[in-house]
């Protein structure tokens, strides 16, 4: 007799939200942080946090759910998947999850949504950490474009990994197998399509909030960029931190758009100290900070 199928590691519990179900990963305890994750085709919460969730879920409570039309998580074909709805996805979570507020962490596109939570429910919002994020208006980037109009064939999804990373040798054909695999999954392609049509343009429209916005954020926010990044400016991470309040800037030298992954062990250090040792972030706006090369590397 054979024993039960086992689920994929990008499968996590299933939270009925309105008619939605949504799939999220639930790990550790204590102060909760909400992990959103990025636009990649094949993009699941698991790929895109699957370093990140077991170092953090030591010293805390880490959710990480898949998006609506993204990953695991499915959305009815006549719903319009935009701002809004991301917004409402996760107010509806933290609302089934009984959790009055918490600490975000947006990656890119997930920076988007997190800025717009923050702005439009400020008391859900306790801190704020923005990395790669399409927080702002700026004309659409090559690899950008080449990340929302991918077409699914192995090819296509090697140049995008090589897009994402600044160090090359990181990459495996075991990685862009699984990505790719990923991207064919069911219908994800045909949801993906359906996300940031062309013109393209229009979707970081969608995403980005105005500069009166970001004046009037409160939160204790670290804004976390690759100086490499090919996808998202750093630019656009140095404007947002003038213009947030209480914001400071840590820039990681060698590394691309996927810091996250990159630059695993000291993203979550400095992602740890920030959420989880306040006193060590005393107010100091706009500070810069420049990480220097992984010296493993």
């Amino acid at each position: 007799m054979s024993g039960p199928t086992r689920q994929p590691p990008e499968v996590g519990k299933t939270l009925r939200l309105g008619s939605c179900p949504v799939n999220d990963h639930d790990a550790g305890s204590g102060c909760p942080i909400l992990l959103i994750h990025g636009s990649g085709p094949g993009v699941t919460a698991w790929a895109n946090w699957r370093g990140v969730i077991p170092a953090l879920s030591t010293r805390a409570r880490v959710i990480a759910p898949d998006m609506l039309g993204f990953g695991y998580t499915s959305a009815a074909p006549d719903m319009k998947l935009d701002l809004d709805a991301w917004v409402d996805q996760l107010v509806g979570l933290l609302d089934a999850l009984e959790l009055d507020a918490v600490s975000v962490v947006g990656n890119s596109f997930g920076g988007g949504v997190a800025l717009a939570l923050a702005a439009r429910h400020p008391k859900r919002v306790a801190r704020l950490v923005l990395m790669g994020a399409v927080g702002l208006s700026f004309p659409l980037t090559n690899a950008l474009n080449k990340v929302w109009g991918y077409q699914p064939s192995l090819p296509a999804m090697q140049e995008l990994l090589r897009l994402f990373v600044y160090d090359h040798s990181s990459l495996t054909d075991d990685l862009a197998r699984m990505r790719h695999a990923a991207s064919i999954r069911a219908d994800v392609q045909t949801r993906f399509e359906k996300l940031f049509p062309e013109p393209r343009q229009q979707g970081i429209e969608m995403l980005a909030q105005t500069e009166a916005t970001l004046r009037g954020l409160q939160q204790p926010t670290l804004v976390i960029h690759g100086r490499n990044d090919q996808v998202i400016p750093l630019a656009l991470s140095e404007r947002m931190a003038q213009l947030i309040p209480h914001a400071d800037l840590h820039v990681f030298n060698n590394c691309g758009h996927w810091v996250q992954i990159e630059r695993q062990r000291d993203f979550v250090a400095l992602v740890s100290d920030f959420l989880l040792n306040p006193d060590l972030w005393p107010d100091r706006s706009s500070r810069l900070t420049v990480s220097a090369p992984n010296p493993s590397r």
